[in-house]
């Protein structure tokens, strides 16, 4: 696949993107690298292939350019007297999926055909933690970095398989890394120099990890230091990290229940937080950055789209935020000077990015938890239910398309694929582009 430049002012520092390692993308921007991608498709137009999947799971395709992995789980529910008996210890919301065992794999799929190459088993678990029925047990999407699947389960553990062969190099569950989740596990992984980062955000404890890459085992594990509510429901989170250079330090930008954090990625050690001013949990959104700035959604229960000042600044400052339309689940997404945010109702918001002052708003039909994506300048929205809005970004609305796919529900967001997109259902996998 040959690399393309992206525009310095769409995407500063990006440069030359040929794979598709992370969740949203090798910035984690969801900028996908230029290319031909498709502007309208169904379920009989346009698909390269469709691959049915064993198990079920939320998490996103991950692909070097040569080759595709993803994680799913194989469920077997608990009988229906199991399932009262565990639900009396469930402080938490009903709407839960209750097992009796749980297997979680890691699949390899030919690009060209869509068939599964491999089908890896990594861990089996007897009387799993219950997930919301929103979620999954393979919600995390793995790291793919230099020939090796890293793969994050939250609470039922770690591995990093060889992406050619599928042999498995390291497995870490250690009881030292398992929270109660309440809603299952959420956060994906991320990777930085010879470490491996995530969050473990419980409604019993709370921190960030790094395991060494190369061992599977703990270098650092630091605690969370901000007061939190109360009510352990209040406690837990789900977001990914990322990390950035400002002011000429590498930082590592964690957003957790009623705070965020900074902390050096070498050693965990935390250098600063801030706390959000309302409340906010089971975080979901991943935070972006751009023009000096940070941008996050504070999530549950109210939420907030906050704008803080880094460049120049020891600890971030707040320089605006948006309290109408703010999304719990889709993650924010920049585009030149504009803060394109759609939350779970379908309310899509344009702000100007530096000063927060709204562009325009619109409802757009639907109800949404996956990420956009913006490729060929365009923006790609996609809804539970399989719809994809193409929108031409700019000063109001304009739809170019709406595109319907079978099989619901579709949490996970696109990963770009050369001139295609892997779209992914509960059970299946599409690779959509024009033939």
């Amino acid at each position: 696949m040959k690399a393309f430049l992206i525009s310095s002012l769409i995407l500063p520092l990006l440069g030359f993107a040929q794979n598709w390692p992370q969740w949203r993308g090798p910035h984690a921007s969801g900028h996908a690298p230029k290319g031909n991608y498709p502007k309208v498709w169904s379920s009989q137009k346009n698909i390269l292939w469709k691959t049915s999947l064993p198990g079920r799971g939320h998490s996103s395709p991950v692909h070097d350019g040569k080759n595709i992995w993803i994680t799913t789980a194989l469920e077997t529910p608990a009988s229906e007297e199991e399932k009262q008996e565990r639900l009396k210890e469930n402080n938490g919301l009903p709407s839960v999926t209750v097992l009796s065992k749980l297997s979680l794999h890691a699949l390899k799929i030919n690009p060209i055909s869509g068939k599964i190459l491999k089908n890896i088993k990594i861990f089996e678990k007897s009387q799993p933690q219950w997930v919301h029925k929103l979620n999954s047990y393979a919600s995390p999407t793995p790291f793919l970095e230099n020939g090796k699947l890293y793969l994050h389960f939250g609470a039922y553990g770690n591995a990093c398989i060889d992406s050619e062969s599928g042999k498995i190099i390291w497995k870490n569950d250690e009881k030292k890394l398992w929270i109660m989740h309440e809603n299952g596990p959420g956060s994906s992984p991320i990777l930085w120099k010879t470490l491996m980062v995530f969050h473990l955000d419980g409604s019993d404890r709370q921190s960030i990890v790094a395991l060494h890459k190369d061992s599977g085992k703990i270098a650092w594990q630091t605690p969370r230091s901000g007061e939190m509510r109360e009510n352990p429901q209040f406690q837990k989170s789900y977001s990914t990290p990322i990390i950035k250079e400002f002011n000429g330090k590498t930082v590592l930008i964690s957003c957790a229940a009623d705070w965020v954090y900074g902390y050096d990625p070498q050693n965990g050690e935390e250098l600063w937080k801030i706390k959000y001013g309302i409340l906010g949990f089971s975080n979901v959104a991943r935070p972006v950055t751009g023009h000096g700035m940070i941008y996050l959604s504070t999530c549950f229960s109210k939420a907030e789209i906050h704008a803080y000042q880094y460049e120049g600044l020891a600890t971030p400052k707040l320089v605006w935020k948006m309290t109408k339309g703010a999304p719990k689940m889709p993650s924010p997404i920049l585009i030149g000077e504009q803060l394109y945010v759609v939350n779970d109702g379908g309310i899509l918001s344009v702000v100007n990015a530096k000063t927060g002052e709204l562009d325009w708003r619109e409802r757009l039909d639907g109800e949404f938890s996956a990420s956009p994506t913006y490729a060929n300048g365009l923006l790609y929205l996609s809804d539970q239910a399989g719809k994809t809005t193409i929108i031409q970004p700019g000063n109001s609305l304009n739809i170019l398309s709406e595109n319907e796919l079978e099989g619901s529900p579709h949490m996970a967001s696109f990963a770009p694929f050369k001139s295609s997109f892997l779209i992914r259902t509960d059970n299946t996998l599409y690779r959509v582009g024009e033939k």
